[in-house]
């Protein structure tokens, strides 16, 4: 089971703070992890699209594409931050 956390715009969006999954055995890269939750369609593909600002971090560390996630994980998503 992995712990997923929707912040900012992609809490709005989804309709959720967070939930948890148990993706496929296959799912094993926080890439591979948003390319199955694209698959859920509408919003989830739209907000995940490839080229999104979407970043990504795995157990409070900010992760990249070949981050290896597992069960256990809490994987955060949200929108990069800017300030001043």
């Amino acid at each position: 089971m992995i712990t997923l956390v929707y912040l900012a715009r992609l809490r709005e969006t989804l309709g959720t703070s967070g939930e948890k999954v148990e993706p496929p055995h296959e799912v094993g890269t926080v890439a591979a992890l948003l390319a199955w939750l694209r698959t859920r369609g509408g919003a989830w593909a739209a907000e995940l699209a490839p080229g999104r600002a979407v970043r990504v971090a795995v157990n409070y560390d900010v992760a990249r594409p070949d981050t290896p996630v597992k069960a256990g994980d809490e994987v955060a998503l949200f929108p990069p931050v800017t300030g001043g």
